[in-house]
């Protein structure tokens, strides 16, 4: 789950992480009694989305006055910011952080995440902060530094003095690099974080160190002990395809594409989309119906996929393993009688009783075309959707 930056700004200050003094905005006429309260002398209006991105797309402006502060908030509120990220359809602005603006002398690159190769979580750091990490990584990789952190010990005092060296700092801002990585790390455990981020990480003119930027991702798994961070859920900052998918456990991801996806199984999934994409086509979504395939949740998927209305055609790539598949062929057909499918749909079945649900498909009546392997079900789904 992602948390929007007011938020992540509120956990990071809790634990112990400094970030700048800050309002939140819902309303133009609120802005200047903000402004007064913040003693600004300059302003940063940031657009609250759940997307990177946000000052090249126009969603951070810098703002002079009272004045000028009540004329931005009232054309950023109400309106759908389109980043690099978002999609062509935005994501809805209805809540605005206000900051004064800071001092900088450098901006630094500060991240953690779970490094599932290493099975530990691993610090991201670079002294170039500002730019986006990926694109750094791969221009001039020797310009990040990953530090891995062993789950058996944590951090450890080592790991600020080598994160300290890597941004160049000493003295002063070098002991608060090294309890920033302390409070990062207790943070990233406790909220069960997927990944922590800070860009850019500031070093002001002063010599404090500053998060002005945050992100937080929270593991989904961890839901059930994280009731109140999950209570801070934004549904308007998902496709409602997405929230509705997630009411039925499947995970669903709408993208670009005219081609439908149902697939039981992540790696699964991905390794379809790949063979639609080298087929010449594009998929339409991510969709892992998951190992446990009921005739609702069939149907629930279909109902998902069809609601894009750019969908020419449905690929059904389901592998039986726990689950048979003639059973998963009665899920299906009753799917499509459900839900009245009107665009083509491609079958493949692999695995347990795999023949009699291809069987089951075949003597259906239904226009149902059941593929022998993954490749001819990822060809006949790009030509159906041509």
């Amino acid at each position: 789950m992602n948390l929007h930056e007011f938020q992540a700004k509120a956990l990071f200050r809790s634990g112990g992480i400094p970030v700048p003094p800050a309002e939140l905005i819902t309303q133009p006429e609120d802005s200047r009694a903000a402004w007064q309260r913040l003693k600004c002398e300059v302003a940063l209006i940031k657009a609250q989305v759940h997307s990177g991105g946000r000052g090249k797309a126009g969603g951070v402006v810098r703002a002079a006055s009272p004045a000028e502060v009540e004329t931005v908030t009232g054309q950023l509120l109400g309106t759908r910011l389109v980043t690099a990220q978002s999609g062509p359809e935005g994501l809805p602005v209805d809540q605005l952080l206000m900051e004064p603006a800071v001092a900088i002398a450098r901006e630094f690159y500060f991240g953690m995440l779970v490094d599932r190769a290493r099975a530990s979580v691993v610090m991201v750091v670079s002294a170039e902060g500002g730019m986006d990490i990926e694109t750094l990584a791969r221009e001039r990789p020797d310009s990040v530094v990953t530090v891995p952190i062993h789950p058996a010990t944590g951090v450890m005092p080592f790991h600020g003095r080598r994160v300290a060296q890597v941004l160049g700092l000493r003295g002063e801002p070098a002991r608060a690099a090294a309890k920033l990585v302390g409070d990062a790390y207790r943070l990233f455990q406790s909220a069960d974080a997927q990944l922590l981020e800070i860009n850019p990480l500031a070093l002001t003119m002063d010599d404090h160190l500053l998060a002005l930027d945050a992100k937080l991702v929270i593991d989904d798994s961890a839901a059930y002990r994280q009731r109140e961070i999950f209570g801070l859920r934004d549904p308007r900052q998902r496709h409602e395809a997405e929230e509705r998918a997630q009411e039925h456990d499947l995970n669903y991801i709408r993208l670009e594409g005219n081609i439908g996806c149902m697939v039981n199984g992540a790696g699964l999934a991905m390794a379809t989309m790949d063979l639609i994409q080298h087929h010449g086509g594009q998929p339409a979504n991510f969709l892992d119906v998951g190992g446990g395939t009921t005739v609702e949740r069939v149907s629930a998927a279909f109902k998902l996929i069809l609601s894009d209305t750019s969908v020419r055609a449905v690929l059904v790539n389901i592998f039986g393993g726990i689950v048979r598949c003639d059973l998963i062929a009665e899920g299906i057909i009753a799917a499509i009688r459900e839900v009245h499918v009107e665009v083509p749909v491609i079958v493949r079945l692999e695995g347990t009783n795999a023949e009699a649900g291809r069987a089951a498909l075949a003597a259906s009546g239904l226009d149902i075309l059941a593929a022998a392997d993954l490749d001819q079900a990822a060809r006949a789904a790009v030509e159906a959707a041509r």
